[in-house]
């Protein structure tokens, strides 16, 4: 069997989820996995080993979402990405520039490993990537990533912000 068929039968099911995150739509989801390994297999060839085969396709993949809004919505700003963070939707509860502002001032009053992994999730990465990046394991980083969501939303909606 060839590498990239072993590849693909081996991580389909993860960057199928970690874009189903992203995405929340099935149909583009699996529209963007097929998109994600036909760039693997053309960028195989230059793959050096720096990091792990997953950690690679991830970042392909969340390269592949990334096109994906930036076709949706061209000027694509941290605002709209913390927005997609929030709500996992560009559509849904439309956040405000102050509600973002507000955010940002929220996590700078986290300790440094919370406000690293809600930017970096913020940012698309994925909570392998994350743990990775920390030291930390994927289950650790979606607790702190899942309790600082919940304590963001629930201070935007005391202060009237969401």
């Amino acid at each position: 069997m060839h590498k990239i068929e072993t590849l693909y039968k081996q991580y389909k099911q993860d960057v199928y989820r970690y874009l189903l995150s992203l995405t929340r739509e099935p149909t583009l989801s699996e529209d963007m996995l097929s998109e994600t390994f036909l760039k693997a297999i053309r960028g195989l060839p230059g793959f050096q080993g720096r990091s792990s085969i997953k950690t690679w396709l991830f970042v392909i993949a969340r390269n592949v979402w990334l096109q994906h809004l930036r076709s949706v919505k061209p000027q694509l700003e941290h605002s709209d990405l913390m927005q997609i963070y929030m709500t996992n939707s560009l559509e849904e509860h439309y956040i405000t520039q102050e509600a973002a502002e507000r955010i940002v001032a929220l996590l700078d009053s986290r300790d440094d490993r919370t406000r690293t992994i809600v930017l970096m999730r913020v940012d698309g990465y994925a909570f392998a990537e994350i743990s990775n990046a920390l030291g930390i394991s994927e289950s650790s980083a979606r607790v702190i990533d899942h309790r600082a969501k919940n304590w963001i939303k629930s201070t935007l909606e005391k202060e009237g912000l969401r």
